[in-house]
């Protein structure tokens, strides 16, 4: 069932766009036995890529889990609470920031050469940049996903450093989310909608 909220404002998407990117969707635990294919990843990344990131650093990575094997690996990873939230769940994404991003730097950033190598010897600095410009990244993956057709269930796991040894060893990667992929089985969730904050209960103007 779609429910339609209504606007205090007009929208430059149309109504059924908005109810599907925000209004409908639900953190999703319901699924159809549909598979997630390649090309709904790519069509969901597609859109998600041009979301903002600071210097066009695009530090994002995730691992497309499918196969048995692969989820068996992340299921004994997980909390108890969302063991069986991955298993019955027909993709999950373990998604990570690229320690390394700066590598990628002269492609991303090319009006400003040698960037990249400026910023490797600054290993804090490109722990916090990645971690926060690949958060951010995740809002955009979950608005492509959803405007690919898919739903998303995002969650933590229980143990990280499993987990980049599980799915990005020898890379620069850092796992920091899992989330679960696929189309949604009716609202994809027995749980009501909760309630939302308001303008002026988040926002003060100065």
């Amino acid at each position: 069932m779609t429910v339609t909220l209504s606007t205090t404002a007009d929208l430059a998407i149309d109504e059924t766009a908005a109810d599907l990117l925000f209004r409908a969707a639900r953190t999703t635990n319901q699924w159809t036995d549909a598979p997630v294919t390649d090309d709904e990843l790519a069509a969901a990344w597609d859109l998600a890529k041009f979301g903002p990131t600071a210097m066009n650093s695009l530090p994002l990575r995730f691992a497309v889990v499918r196969t048995p094997e692969a989820k068996a690996r992340l299921v004994e990873l997980m909390p108890d609470g969302n063991k069986a939230k991955v298993e019955d769940a027909p993709a999950t994404l373990v998604l990570a920031y690229d320690h390394n991003f700066h590598e990628h730097m002269d492609t991303l950033f090319p009006h400003a050469p040698g960037v990249g190598e400026s910023f490797a010897p600054m290993d804090e600095m490109r722990h916090g940049m990645g971690s926060m410009n690949a958060h951010l990244q995740t809002g955009y993956l979950i608005m492509g996903l959803r405007a690919a057709g898919l739903a998303a269930g995002p969650m933590h796991a229980a143990d990280y450093d499993g987990v980049n040894e599980a799915f990005f060893a020898g890379t620069g990667n850092k796992a920091f989310l899992v989330v679960n992929v696929g189309h949604a089985e009716g609202e994809g969730t027995v749980y009501p909608r909760l309630p939302r904050f308001d303008l002026d209960e988040v926002s003060s103007t100065h």
